[in-house]
């Protein structure tokens, strides 16, 4: 603030001092002109006044320094001239000057020399038998007075900008010393100065509502505090430098991280793979999920970024032991690995009935009950080896299905085409809309998606209904949407159908030849391909299941 006062009373001062110099230099010119061309009038009139008694003896005894004299004659030719010879000049009749006291008696003209330094002054006055006698004197330009003048000038110009840095210097001084001064502290204390009034007093306001702020924050913290000291979940909050915000006391001891962590970057805490791959993915801006072992015990992780006005300005990580959850999932998968190898005999046993139908062995009238019910359990029972065969190679991360390539609207209509006359059967009307969405992943298993999505709107579905499928491809990702408007799902079965074997109506799952597997593949082969599955169902309105592949190929 003490520079820009001092700029400012610096810049007025020469400002002050420069306009003062070209306004008294300019009056000054001005003056002096006047001064000279009245001069030069004067002694206009006396030369002509001579010429006019004596002729050119007045001119031949004239002595002239100062002046120029020259005799023209009516027609204007020059018969005298002081300095040039006459005969080598030219006719002068057009001359401004003079044509002016031929018409006049009096007349005068200014001209500018080639160097610019000078002015040329003319002034003629007609004699009584018409010849003019003209005078020229030169005249100083601003520019000759200003480099004739140049050291006093420079002189004075020196000692005014020293004089105006010193003032400036002392005013800029005196005026700050009261704000160095100030009593920030107490504000409405600070005496002597009424100028800062206005400033003291909004400075007071402020500090009063920080205050509050500050008490309402710390109020805040400490709910905050008390709500997640007794979570059994881990939970952290980092700043977008991965600096530990807060942290509760279930994250530490997950973490192995002691007490007095806050301020510290997680990563000097914590140097797990996991925790800093999850952190990349949230201060990229994107939601990240791993199951991470340690000390003998599962734990899944998820981060999400916090977003302000579109930016990342933190990140927030949860923990929760999955321990329990994981030995049930690995407990589901032996039994259904289990139970895929069980049903393979009465598989066996039921087509060597069917073979033995077909060899005439039963009664004629009870071959048709047999073929039918022999051929629809031997078409479930090998649908269901085959959902649990499937469901176990993607447990297995389906890493013996090779990666490409794949075109999920090209599959969608395939499998569209493929169900239709199923949809027909059931008078349900299937559509297709979008557009060519290519992704990278298992042709197989994307096809197994669209494929289950499509038979399940279909079949949990009423005559009439419909059934609108659609592939959208965004830049950073392909979305499968499915969309019917058939029976729906009750809000507290929702949260359930991608399990194995859940079945929301029993009877009609049974009855449709459901083998309660469909969703539950597409739950892992939606998660082997990195993708999101949203699903949004009303009893009676219908259920529309949104499925969303990253084109970002990622390491399985």
């Amino acid at each position: 603030m003490t520079k820009r006062i001092f700029r400012a009373i610096s810049l007025v001062a020469l400002s002050v001092f420069l306009a003062a110099l070209v306004l008294i230099m300019g009056a000054l010119y001005s003056y002096f002109s006047h001064v000279q061309r009245t001069q030069l009038r004067i002694e206009t009139t006396l030369a002509a006044a001579g010429v006019a008694q004596s002729g050119r003896d007045f001119l031949n005894g004239l002595e002239t320094t100062d002046y120029r004299i020259t005799w023209i004659a009516p027609d204007g030719t020059v018969w005298y001239d002081s300095q040039t010879d006459p005969e080598k000049m030219e006719n002068h009749l057009e001359r401004e000057e003079v044509r002016r006291a031929a018409e006049t008696g009096y007349g005068e003209s200014v001209r500018d020399s080639e160097t610019l330094l000078q002015r040329l002054l003319y002034a003629a006055q007609r004699l009584p038998d018409g010849s003019v006698v003209r005078l020229s004197c030169a005249q100083s330009s601003v520019l000759y007075l200003l480099l004739g003048m140049g050291q006093p000038i420079m002189l004075v110009v020196l000692l005014a900008l020293v004089l105006s840095l010193l003032l400036a210097s002392r005013v800029s001084a005196r005026v700050v010393e009261p704000l160095n001064h100030l009593n920030l502290e107490d504000p409405l204390a600070n005496e002597g100065c009424d100028e800062l009034s206005p400033l003291l007093h909004r400075i007071a306001s402020q500090q009063r509502q920080l205050k509050t702020q500050e008490e309402a924050l710390s109020h805040r913290r400490e709910e905050f505090d008390a709500v997640t000291v007794s979570m059994n979940e881990g939970l952290v909050l980092l700043n977008p430098k991965g600096t530990v915000l807060s942290i509760n006391g279930a994250a530490q001891r997950i973490l192995g991280i002691g007490q007095g962590c806050v301020g510290q970057d997680i990563l000097v805490l914590n140097r797990t793979l996991e925790v800093q791959e999850l952190l990349e993915m949230a201060f990229s801006g994107r939601h990240g999920e791993k199951t991470v072992t340690m000390d003998g015990r599962d734990y899944q992780m998820d981060t999400n970024p916090v977003l302000y006005e579109g930016a990342v300005s933190g990140a927030v990580l949860l923990i929760f032991d999955v321990t329990e959850k994981k030995n049930a999932e690995q407990m589901r998968r032996e039994f259904t690995a289990n139970v895929s190898h069980e049903l393979r005999t009465p598989l066996h046993t039921i087509s060597g009935c069917a073979e033995l139908l077909c060899g005439g062995m039963v009664k004629p009238e009870d071959e048709g009950r047999f073929h039918e019910q022999i051929y629809a359990e031997s078409r479930r029972m090998i649908r269901l080896v085959e959902d649990i065969i499937n469901l176990s190679q993607l447990d297995e991360g389906a890493r013996d299905m090779k990666r490409q390539d794949a075109d999920l609207y090209a599959l969608a209509e395939e499998a569209v085409r493929s169900l239709s006359p199923e949809a027909e059967e059931a008078g349900v009307t299937l559509r297709l809309s979008g557009q060519s969405a290519c992704l990278p992943g298992i042709p197989q298993l994307l096809s197994g998606i669209v494929t289950n999505l499509c038979d399940n709107a279909v079949k949990y579905n009423r005559p009439g209904g419909e059934v609108e499928v659609t592939v959208e491809d965004a830049p950073t990702a392909v979305t499968l949407t499915v969309r019917d408007n058939g029976i729906g799902i009750p809000p507290e079965h929702q949260s359930r159908v991608f399990e194995r074997f859940y079945r929301v109506d029993k009877s009609r799952s049974k009855a449709v030849g459901g083998t309660g597997l469909g969703l539950s593949i597409v739950k892992h082969a939606v998660m082997i391909h990195h993708g999101t599955i949203r699903l949004e169902s009303a009893p009676g309105a219908g259920t529309t299941i949104t499925v969303s592949f990253p084109k970002e190929e990622k390491q399985a």
